[in-house]
């Protein structure tokens, strides 16, 4: 199937069948961190829009523990830069109508959470179709970074279509498994 059907039919499975209240477990992200000796504070989010999973309560829960946060200002030319964020500093709606932080300070995440429509179990993922994250990847391939993918259980689907712009993700975590 192509992409833009499968997004569709995803999309609409994603608004009728998955609670607001469905969440991942912050252990679940302490394990990863933890397991992939993660020692650098530096996290990268979204705001949550279309039925994603809100990674929202991660983020806080994490800024607490004295990460700094960061979420996504789409910027021209289908690109995208993360800027430090705090749950005290408001946002703004951009074109697409996501609230993202003011673009004051620029920031480089180590970690990254990322929305998908749907997954494999080879870590390819299906996005929106912009491809905001795939070029984010490649412009800054040189950095390590441990890119992982917050969905719903009902996302994955057997295999994703996939061309050679499209970055897998290091981990997809559902609300009960996680996949490496």
């Amino acid at each position: 199937m192509e992409k833009s059907k499968l997004r569709k039919k995803i999309l609409k499975i994603r608004e009728v069948n998955n609670p607001k209240s469905t969440k991942i477990k912050l252990s679940l992200i302490l394990e990863i961190l933890k397991k992939e000796n993660i020692k650098k504070k530096n996290i990268g989010g979204y705001f949550p829009v279309n039925y994603e999973i809100d990674d929202l309560h991660l983020l806080k829960e994490l800024e607490k523990k004295k990460y700094i946060i960061s979420l996504p200002i789409i910027q021209n030319n289908f690109n995208m830069n993360f800027f430090k964020w705090s749950f005290e500093n408001p946002l703004r709606i951009n074109k697409f109508g996501i609230p993202e932080p003011y673009p004051q300070c620029i920031c480089h995440p180590e970690i990254i959470f990322v929305p998908l429509v749907a997954f494999d179990k080879n870590l390819n993922r299906l996005g929106y179709g912009g491809g905001f994250y795939d070029r984010y990847f490649d412009k800054i391939k040189k950095n390590k970074i441990l890119k992982i993918g917050l969905a719903f259980n009902n996302q994955i689907i057997k295999k994703i279509p996939t061309n050679r712009y499209d970055q897998k993700l290091d981990y997809i975590i559902t609300n009960n498994k996680i996949f490496k």
